[in-house]
């Protein structure tokens, strides 16, 4: 584990590795992306050969099977965040603890294709919980570590960007895969 945790992405993050930029990105268009997120990671996934799914191809690069479920953790885990920025009062959120996860709940062992399917329901129920957002809450905030606040806008446009770059790590892995 971190000695501490990394700080989240600030509201105008832009990523350098994809360029996608929060502050350009409407919040209708990253909800668009996201609902498009299930079916891309599924043909992805389904052209990796499934003795490559659950190889590491580094140290500190996790195998296909775990950005799976990293995935399906992230829309279950916003779901919650974005709900509690919608109705409670500047909640102080809860780390993912992203490697802990991935140890503890065997991410690598996992059925993929169940997995696919939870993504698909994880990504609805975030949808859901995206259209429960009055325009009036999306300026609603929440913490995580001290001083840091984001907003229910930004957690829709992190979730996006978690989505997309996540399917470039795995499109990475199928594309130098023996």
């Amino acid at each position: 584990m971190p000695a501490s945790l990394p700080p989240l992405a600030d509201e105008d993050h832009v990523c350098a590795a994809c360029g996608l930029s929060y502050s350009d990105t409407r919040v209708d268009d990253a909800v668009g992306v996201i609902a498009d997120l299930p079916d891309a990671v599924r043909e992805v996934v389904s052209a990796i050969s499934p003795e490559v799914r659950r190889i590491r191809p580094g140290p500190d690069v996790w195998s296909v099977a775990e950005y799976l479920c990293h995935l399906r953790d992230v829309y279950i885990s916003f779901t919650i965040r974005l709900h509690r920025v919608r109705t409670e009062h500047r909640p102080a959120l809860e780390p993912m603890f992203n490697d802990l996860r991935a140890r503890r709940f065997r991410y690598n062992d996992c059925d993929v294709d169940a997995t696919l399917d939870e993504l698909a329901a994880a990504v609805a129920g975030f949808r859901d919980e995206v259209a429960r957002i009055g325009d009036h809450d999306w300026d609603r905030t929440a913490t995580r570590l001290p001083g840091e606040q984001r907003t229910a806008r930004w957690f829709v446009r992190q979730a996006m960007h978690e989505g997309v770059h996540h399917l470039g790590d795995i499109r990475r892995i199928g594309e130098t895969a023996p």
